[in-house]
């Protein structure tokens, strides 16, 4: 009896010191974010004082609001482009059969070995032939392109595990390939579209190094690159007031997706993991 209560007490203690250090960065940021002046620099671990000074500063300097609703565009055009890609591919990779459908499936995923890096001076090339340099287009084409293989792999693996009598059935009935997608499977994949959905948002939300080589102004910048340059008053300032609250205005809409959509996102994972 002894020993499993201290196990129990042992496992519990484990999984506040991981939330302790997951949740700690972020609580912190929301304090400095409520911090001007020299507060800034004091080392407080409660809430001493309240100062909108920094969430006003980040909407009234600058071009962040516009940077924002690039972000948005952006990160759900890439979703809505890569899903719609993605569900069409799934049902090609899992219910067409066709030679060399496992060495496509592999080839896909292989693609998302490589990173970012390796491939940037070639789609930089790609991006300025198709004439969309600094537009959000550019980013939107190079997000889907890294996004893909994921969500291909997932949704395949999804759509794997679903009767073929449901398919048989709808065929039967007269139903087209894009009907069979539309009204059959989509239904049933909701946990599959949720996960990959969302992963993709998170995605192109955070993305960096593409957004700051394929656009050039502030009109045409997300959020991730607006907050790396912002600036202070002089050269020698890092504002970091402003940052912080830059910072928690982006990641709280990322926070709020993961728990509503919590449930879905472990369903969505485990897909295929298991045959019932």
């Amino acid at each position: 009896m002894l020993w499993s209560y201290t196990k129990t007490t042992a496992f519990y203690a484990l999984v506040l010191v991981i939330v302790v250090i997951s949740v700690f960065p972020f609580y912190y940021a929301i304090l400095t974010s409520f911090k001007s002046g020299t507060a800034l620099f004091q080392v407080d671990y409660w809430p001493t004082s309240f100062s909108w000074d920094n969430y006003i500063s980040v909407f009234s300097q600058g071009a962040f609001p516009r940077n924002l609703l690039n972000s948005v565009f952006v990160a759900t055009t890439t979703v809505l482009l890569a899903l719609f890609l993605a569900v069409t591919a799934a049902f090609a990779l899992s219910r067409v059969r066709f030679r060399g459908r496992s060495l496509l499936l592999m080839t896909i995923l292989g693609v998302s070995m490589f990173p970012q890096i390796a491939v940037l001076a070639g789609l930089f090339e790609v991006i300025r032939a198709l004439g969309i340099y600094n537009t959000p287009w550019a980013l939107i084409f190079s997000y889907t392109i890294f996004t893909l293989p994921f969500t291909v792999w997932v949704l395949t693996t999804f759509m794997r595990e679903l009767p073929i009598e449901i398919e048989e059935a709808a065929i039967v009935d007269g139903a087209t390939p894009w009907v069979i997608i539309t009204r059959v499977f989509l239904p049933l994949m909701w946990p599959a579209l949720v996960t990959t959905g969302l992963l993709a948002f998170i995605g192109a939300w955070n993305e960096f190094l593409f957004a700051l080589t394929f656009t050039s102004s502030n009109l045409t910048r997300t959020v991730p690159v607006a907050i790396a340059l912002l600036s202070g008053g002089s050269q020698y300032e890092i504002p970091w007031g402003i940052i912080m609250a830059a910072s928690v205005i982006v990641t709280v809409p990322l926070v709020v997706l993961v728990l509503v959509f919590q449930r879905k996102i472990v369903s969505g994972l485990t897909a295929g993991g298991v045959k019932g």
